[in-house]
């Protein structure tokens, strides 16, 4: 997480500009920087119901995506909307969520790959124009059209594979 030094607002990594107060981020001497929070989904607690609703003990997050090969669960919060992918060294543009840590270049994960939101109680995810596709449930997405989630879908970012977790 990236501190913002102008309201103090905690932002995911790699992000550039505070998404309270749209200060400028990066090359800011000040700039404090911590871990993101990642969970083994034995450490959760059940707070949502159902038998696949896990959340992450003491985070406040809107949805969880829980990574099916590592078990982690990634927190969404603070935030209505983040583009997914991996960082590469040279890139001037930065994914919300950088999945680098999970072997995203080995899956297929293009850098700017996806993008979740939520808009109301809807959430809603849409293929980037990834060179290696995004698929629901084994459907593949058409690249920028918006497609509805559901408590439960299991989303593919070219082969990895991560589970939808919606707190309502």
């Amino acid at each position: 997480m990236i501190i913002c030094s102008n309201c103090k607002h905690s932002n995911m990594t790699g992000a550039m500009f505070c998404a309270e107060c749209g200060a400028q981020l990066m090359g800011r001497d000040t700039l404090t920087t911590q871990t993101i929070v990642t969970e083994n989904l034995g450490k959760v607690s059940k707070r949502m119901t159902g038998d696949i609703g896990h959340a992450v003990e003491g985070v406040d997050a809107w949805a969880n995506l829980h990574l099916l090969d590592t078990g982690q669960v990634l927190p969404l919060s603070s935030r209505n909307e983040f583009t997914m992918g991996r960082i590469s060294e040279g890139q001037p543009i930065m994914p919300d969520i950088d999945l680098s840590p999970y072997q995203a270049y080995a899956a297929g994960v293009s850098r700017l790959h996806a993008v979740i939101k939520r808009s109301g109680p809807a959430v809603i995810f849409m293929d980037l124009g990834s060179a290696n596709g995004t698929f629901v449930n084994g459907n593949r997405l058409s690249p920028n059209t918006e497609q509805s989630l559901h408590h439960g879908d299991v989303v593919a970012l070219g082969k990895l594979r991560m589970q939808i977790l919606i707190d309502r």
